[in-house]
């Protein structure tokens, strides 16, 4: 993949949070099928993360990696220095999140998973935003997309919705405020996405699979191919009169058997 003029987004450089995960890592691939040049963030999983740098400067553009435990925010602070450095950034996907789902997580206390969500999920996303914003607006331009959840505005039942919802809609909500701060040199927009088949959903029961079908109006989970889709999107010239948006990746909201 070298740069041509068919690449919209030649020679810029993104910075894309969470790269090693399942979403992350598409997000990367498909800037990077656009001509981006990638800093690729990752905490603990280093290895895929360089895995997927040695796959794009393969097809053309570069990539770096830098590693960062954002529920400290002295590091965070320090990243986001390093990552200027490193290159004056084009586009910033904030994409990194906590897994409370499966692992060793899945067992901590409904605080301890509130806490670590709101640590990496809201507040790095506002400081990293914050910082690379301003930066950007005294350049002139710039791309921010955060990541959200399409339930947080209507909600949803139990601990992790009650969790997902309060964590997922502080970052819509301050989505909204940011792009007004920054326009008209920054466009700062959401994607929300709905049930998409990360590393839970291949494993979910049962029930989890019959609700993930249908409460999309397509009847299928949503891949993350399908949330790098949107952000490819809107990182891109075809979307520069879209800012400050919430865009819902779910196929279409069918609602939950009990609303319907």
């Amino acid at each position: 993949m070298k740069s041509s003029s068919t690449e919209s987004l030649a020679h810029q450089w993104a910075l894309v949070t969470g790269a090693s995960g399942g979403i992350g890592g598409q997000i990367a691939r498909n800037l990077a099928a656009e001509g981006a040049n990638l800093i690729l963030h990752t905490h603990r999983n280093a290895t895929t993360a360089k895995k997927l740098a040695d796959e794009i400067s393969e097809l053309g553009p570069r990539a770096e990696v830098v590693e960062c435990d954002f529920s400290d925010i002295q590091k965070c602070l320090d990243f986001a220095d390093a990552v200027w450095q490193i290159a004056s950034l084009d586009i910033l996907v904030n994409n990194a999140g906590v897994d409370v789902l499966t692992g060793e997580a899945a067992d901590w206390s409904f605080a301890k998973k509130l806490e670590h969500l709101w640590q990496v999920d809201v507040r790095a996303t506002i400081e990293l935003s914050r910082s690379f914003g301003e930066k950007m607006q005294e350049r002139g331009s710039g791309v921010i997309i955060n990541i959200g959840w399409d339930q947080a505005e209507h909600g949803m039942a139990g601990d992790s919705g009650e969790m997902f919802a309060t964590v997922k809609g502080a970052v819509m909500a301050f989505t909204r405020s940011l792009a007004k701060s920054l326009s008209p040199q920054v466009r700062v927009n959401c994607v929300a996405p709905g049930w998409i088949q990360t590393d839970w959903g291949k494993g979910a029961s049962e029930y989890w699979q019959k609700r993930a079908r249908t409460e999309s109006l397509v009847d299928r989970w949503g891949t993350p191919d399908d949330v790098a889709n949107a952000v490819r999107f809107l990182t891109s010239p075809a979307a520069s009169f879209i800012n400050g948006q919430i865009l819902n990746v779910n196929g279409g909201w069918a609602g939950t058997a009990d609303n319907r």
